[in-house]
C-alpha cells in the first residue's frame, strides 16, 4: 500500500516536472521575435548589366522625305507608281494630259512666226529709210539743176526745164527730211518688233517647259510613302501657288530613318551628341534596334508647365524593317555599368538623412535578418546598383 503510493506520488512529480519543462519551453518560443520571412520578400544579389536611360518617345521618320508636287497644271493621265514600290532618281512618277499643253505649244509658236514676219518688215522699212535718209536722189537733182541752169543761160532750154529741175530738187530733198525724221520711228519699231519675238519665244519656251513637266519624275532614290491623288485628278503647278499646290505624292528614303521624341529638362543635360540607344517598336515587341543621338533642340518647348527638349535618334535602317510612322520608344543610354552588384530598388532602404541600408538574411541572429549600411550607384528604376556593403550571393529583405 506504501509503495503504491510513493509510485503515484513519483509519477504525479514527474508529470508536473514535464509540464513545467514544456510550459518554459512554449513561452521561451512564443516570446521569441519571428524569423521566418515570406520566400517572396527575398531578392538574391546578383551580377549583370545595368543602364541609366532616359525614353524618348516618338515616331520613325525618313531622314530624306520629298513632297512631290506637279510644276505644270492640268489632270492625271498615268500614275507609273504604287504606295510601297521603290523608285530610283529620274524615274516617271506620273504623266499629265498634255493635249491642252500641246495645243498652247501650237498657239506660241505661230505666234512666234507672226512676231518674226513682223519683225523682218520693221528691218526692211528701216533699211529702207536709211537709203532714203542718205538722199541719193538729192545729189543727183542738184547736178541736174545745175546743168539745166548752165542750159538755160545758153538759151538751149526753156524756163520751164529749168523751173521743172529746181521743182525735182526740192521734192527729193524734202522727201530725204521726211525719211531722216521717220528714221528713229521706223528704229523704235523694229526694236519693238525684237522685243515681241523675245516675248513670243519666252512664250514657246515656258509652253514647252510646261509640256516637259508633264512628266512628273523622282528627284530621289528611295520607296513611295504615300500616293495623293488618282488618275483624272486635276493638280495645280507648285510655281503658282506655291506650298498650296496639289500634293502628288511623298517619297524617303528609309534606308535611314530616326526618332524625333522629347526629353524632360530633368535629364536634358546628360544627353549626348553620340550616345547610343536603344529602339523598339510596337511591331517589333521582342527585338530593340540600336541608335545615335544626332540632334538636341537648343531651346525647350514648355506645355502644361512642363519643359521638354526635342531630340533625334538615328537609325540605320538598311534592311528595310522599319516603316515610317511607326510609334518608337528611344532609350537613350546615359550611363551603362557592365557586371555590377545589383539588388531590386524595394530593397534599398532610406533613413532620413538619405543615408541608403539594406536587410541582409541573417539566420544566427534573433529576428533571422540583419540591416547593413550599403552605397549604391546609378538606377534605373526597377533594379540599383550596390557598389559597397554587399556580395554576390547575399539574399536580401524587399521592403
Amino acid at each position: 500500500m506504501a509503495r503504491s503510493r510513493k509510485r503515484k506520488l513519483l509519477i504525479g512529480t514527474v508529470a508536473v516536472v514535464t509540464l513545467g519543462i514544456l510550459g518554459l519551453w512554449g513561452f521561451s518560443v512564443l516570446a521569441r521575435p519571428e524569423t521566418t520571412i515570406d520566400p517572396s520578400r527575398l531578392a538574391t544579389v546578383e551580377r549583370g548589366d545595368l543602364a541609366r536611360s532616359v525614353v524618348a518617345t516618338g515616331r520613325i521618320e525618313p531622314i530624306t522625305k520629298v513632297e512631290i508636287k506637279s510644276k505644270a497644271n492640268g489632270i492625271i493621265k498615268e500614275l507609273k507608281v504604287q504606295i510601297g514600290d521603290r523608285v530610283t532618281t529620274g524615274q516617271v512618277l506620273a504623266e499629265l494630259d498634255r493635249d491642252n499643253l500641246a495645243a498652247r505649244l501650237r498657239e506660241a509658236k505661230a505666234a512666234l512666226s507672226g512676231a518674226d514676219a513682223n519683225l523682218k518688215a520693221a528691218v526692211a522699212e528701216l533699211a529702207k529709210n536709211k537709203v532714203e535718209a542718205e538722199g541719193p536722189e538729192v545729189a543727183f537733182a542738184r547736178r541736174s539743176v545745175e546743168r539745166a541752169d548752165q542750159l538755160w543761160r545758153d538759151q538751149l532750154i526753156s524756163q520751164q526745164h529749168l523751173d521743172d529741175a529746181r521743182s525735182a530738187l526740192e521734192q527729193a530733198v524734202n522727201r530725204q527730211a521726211v525719211a531722216k525724221s521717220q528714221l528713229g520711228v521706223t528704229e523704235a519699231r523694229v526694236a519693238q518688233a525684237r522685243a515681241s519675238v523675245a516675248q513670243a519665244q519666252a512664250a514657246v519656251d515656258r509652253t514647252e517647259e510646261e509640256l516637259t513637266n508633264a512628266t512628273i519624275r523622282s528627284p530621289i532614290e528611295g520607296v513611295v510613302l504615300s500616293r495623293d491623288v488618282e488618275i483624272g485628278s486635276p493638280v495645280s503647278s507648285i510655281l503658282n501657288l506655291g506650298s498650296s499646290a496639289t500634293l502628288v505624292m511623298v517619297l524617303g528614303d528609309i534606308s535611314q530613318v530616326y526618332v524625333k521624341g522629347k526629353v524632360d529638362e530633368a535629364d536634358i543635360g546628360l544627353v549626348r551628341m553620340g550616345q547610343p540607344a536603344r529602339i523598339k517598336v510596337e511591331t517589333f515587341k521582342d527585338r530593340q534596334f540600336e541608335g545615335r543621338v544626332t540632334q538636341i533642340a537648343p531651346m525647350g518647348v514648355e506645355k502644361d508647365n512642363v519643359v521638354n527638349f526635342e531630340v533625334r535618334v538615328s537609325i540605320d535602317n538598311s534592311s528595310g524593317e522599319l516603316r515610317a510612322n511607326m510609334t518608337s520608344n528611344a532609350e537613350i543610354v546615359l550611363e551603362e555599368h557592365k557586371g555590377a552588384l545589383l539588388i531590386p530598388e524595394r530593397a534599398v532602404i532610406y533613413d532620413a538623412s538619405r543615408r541608403t541600408f539594406a536587410e541582409r538574411v541573417q539566420p544566427d541572429s534573433k529576428t533571422g535578418r540583419e540591416r547593413v549600411p550599403i552605397q549604391i550607384g546609378i538606377s534605373n528604376g526597377t533594379r540599383t546598383e550596390v557598389a559597397k556593403g554587399l556580395a554576390a550571393g547575399d539574399r536580401v529583405v524587399l521592403q
